[in-house]
């Protein structure tokens, strides 16, 4: 298996149990880092810091990614309550990690009346800042057949 240290070089290919001596040597863990490749790589290297490692950077993947896009679309004519109920819905998607892309659809004569849809979302982003911190992520932009933007939470 090929062995890595704890300070990151490599020891080259050792047998298992030369790499488990040096590891009780140096009083650390060794670690199998992957097996998809061949010979598998194992790391000289205490427990409880390479889950602390592995933690930290999947909690950055997640937070590079943005977690799954979601999408939630709003009527030209969405009462008050359905906005609540779609503001609930993209703050349980929010608090997952998801980012949120709200959509507002124009059919016909609503298309002459495109202040009015702005406003409609505008006061739903003003319902999603009372329920949580969100910033937006691509602002409100005008498409051919309505209107879109994307949120997600800070």
């Amino acid at each position: 298996m090929r062995v890595i240290d704890e300070t990151g070089k490599q020891l080259g290919i050792l047998p298992i149990f030369q790499a488990i001596q040096i590891a009780q040597e140096r009083n650390l863990d060794l670690i199998q880092v992957t097996e998809k490749v061949e010979p598998p790589v194992c790391k000289i290297i205490e427990r409880g810091k390479y889950i602390y490692q592995q933690q930290k950077k999947e909690k950055d993947a997640l937070r590079h990614k943005g977690g799954e896009l979601k999408g939630i679309r709003l009527t030209f004519g969405i009462s008050e309550h359905d906005m609540d109920v779609r503001a609930s819905q993209s703050e349980k998607f929010l608090k997952a990690g998801d980012s949120v892309r709200i959509e507002m659809r124009l059919f016909g004569r609503e298309k002459a009346h495109q202040d009015f849809a702005r406003e409609k979302i505008k006061k739903f982003i003003g319902l999603m800042e009372k329920r949580l911190p969100i910033r937006t992520d691509r602002e409100l932009k005008k498409e051919p057949r309505g209107f879109t933007m994307i949120i997600t939470k800070k």
